[in-house]
């Protein structure tokens, strides 16, 4: 049964290989890969979506992708031990795989009936794989896989062909990528996109907004290193010169913009934190960059909310929706169309060439990346895509803080231990942060200055004369408003999670 198992799993990776290189001259996503893990991830209950995401953060696609490698090949193995057995059988099953993937396809919203023709011709040429390898593994016509030895002729050739399918399978999913670059040039317009000076520039940062502690995440967070959680399997490469924005619904007249005439406007850069609402407690799904853009609030000025609207529904290129109330995205708040990101244009993967940056606000509702459409409409009236979900439809940030130093159980050598971290409260602002240390009193920490209410904020505590021994310390932060962060533990569902920070060391 080996060999029939290699050639079912050889076959199948021929057929979504083909496919899926095939699919780089089509719409994004007419790869029958990416329209399988868009369904798992549509279909999968949200509990396991935040366990996803809390567990393996930015990484959650990618042990998607191996969970999909492995149930793939163990489907396919059987796949080829049945067609050892009742090749027709098989051919037919193999057929019927292909109509589902053809199905998974044509359901995603950027795809049409051309958009098959990569899965259709994977199919076919997966199921000639799939059949010159059974034959040759099978001695004779009748028999079923390893019944018998193979002659020396009949083993060389099957290898030869196991070989050639699996080269064949490997080269198309590895040049996928770089033929998809190749015709829709991406990272070349990424580069070619020259930014304009802002008109507003954002404050300087003070060299007291770094409370100066080795390990404490820096006030910046670089591109490369910041946080990516979205519902794409693959990235949206769109072209700037072809790309516009409608704004419509319940306005007093439609507006379309493009990028040409978006560069022109006077933008504005500002320094803002982002938050994921799956962010844990003491978790790293949060970043601050200096982001440049125009006011959304300008934007919608330009198409007149009418009086009965409270929601902007934003709608990506890939079909993601957030719906945001209006009033977030009116107010005095800094609320961007972004294009640009610590002085670069943003990066394919945060939303290349536009996309909405919201302080205050988690991103499930307001930071939609790869953004082309801004409806108006009322919460009434339309859902989103986590809300449907059953996350709120609102999404204030809520108040949080986080320790960076010391590590959790790190030994560290007895005298003064210095225990330090960042707070977050976008939009409203960080006006103190205590730290409890083996359950004591609630002490001040020493605040770095603060360079806006819409970006966390770092500080400091010197426990002093640490003896040797277990010990364990527990941050909270208050608002500018007075808001003590609580200390109650909640998931992450439906608007974010909630509870104290706290972590184990040792002294010695």
């Amino acid at each position: 049964m080996i060999k029939c198992s290699v050639a079912g799993v050889v076959a199948t990776a021929v057929f979504l290989g083909l496919a899926d290189i095939l699919a780089r001259f089509f719409a994004p996503s007419a790869s029958p890969l990416v329209a399988l893990g868009n369904t798992i991830v549509e279909l999968s209950p949200p509990a396991l979506q935040e366990f996803a995401i809390s567990t393996f953060g930015s990484s959650n696609k990618l042990v998607l992708f191996i969970s999909m490698a492995i149930g793939g090949a163990l489907a396919a193995a059987l796949l080829g031990v049945l067609a050892g057995w009742r090749p027709k059988v098989a051919g037919v099953v193999f057929s019927a795989i292909g109509l589902i993937f053809v199905g998974l396809v044509l359901r995603r919203p950027d795809t049409g009936w051309v958009d098959v023709v990569p899965t259709v011709v994977g199919v076919g040429l997966g199921l000639a794989a799939l059949t010159a390898l059974v034959t040759t593994a099978r001695p004779h016509a009748t028999s079923f896989c390893e019944n018998e030895p193979l002659p020396a002729a009949s083993r060389r050739a099957f290898l030869g062909l196991a070989s050639a399918g699996t080269a064949v399978a490997a080269v198309s999913l590895t040049l996928g990528r770089s033929v998809q670059t190749f015709v829709q040039d991406a990272a070349m317009a990424v580069d070619r996109l020259v930014l304009p000076s802002p008109a507003v520039r954002a404050a300087l940062i003070p060299q007291s907004a770094s409370i100066g502690v080795p390990g404490v995440a820096p006030f910046i967070t670089g591109n490369s290193e910041f946080f990516r959680i979205d519902t794409a399997l693959i990235v949206p490469e769109l072209n700037p010169e072809e790309w516009t924005l409608r704004i419509h619904g319940l306005v007093e007249s439609e507006v379309l913009i493009d990028m040409s005439e978006l560069l022109a406007l006077p933008l504005e850069e500002h320094h803002i934190t982002l938050a994921c609402v799956s962010n844990p407690v003491g978790g790293d799904l949060l970043g601050t960059a200096t982001w440049l853009g125009y006011p959304v609030r300008e934007l919608l000025a330009r198409a007149g909310p009418l009086p009965e609207a409270d929601m902007v529904l934003s709608r990506s290129s890939d079909g993601f929706t957030a719906s945001t109330p209006l009033e977030a995205l009116t107010d005095a708040r800094d609320s961007l169309l972004a294009v640009g990101m610590n002085g670069e244009p943003l990066p394919t993967q945060h939303g290349f060439p536009a996309r909405l940056v919201v302080p205050g606000l988690y991103g499930y509702v307001s930071a939609t990346k790869w953004v082309v459409e801004l409806e108006v409409t009322r919460f009434d009236l339309e859902t989103a895509y986590w809300t449907d979900r059953g996350w709120d439809e609102r999404a204030p940030v809520l108040v949080s803080s986080r320790i960076d130093v010391p590590q959790a159980l790190e030994t560290l050598p007895a005298g003064d231990v210095v225990i330090a971290g960042s707070a977050w409260a976008q939009h409203v602002g960080i006006e103190a942060v205590e730290v409890q240390v083996d359950g004591g009193d609630w002490e001040p920490a020493e605040l770095a200055s603060e360079v806006s209410i819409d970006t966390w904020r770092q500080w400091r505590y010197v426990f002093s004369n640490a003896e040797p021994g277990r010990h364990w310390v527990t941050v909270r932060a208050r608002t500018a408003d007075g808001e003590v962060q609580t200390g109650e533990r909640q998931d992450p569902i439906p608007n974010a999670a909630t509870g104290r920070h706290r972590i184990d060391f040792g002294v010695e």
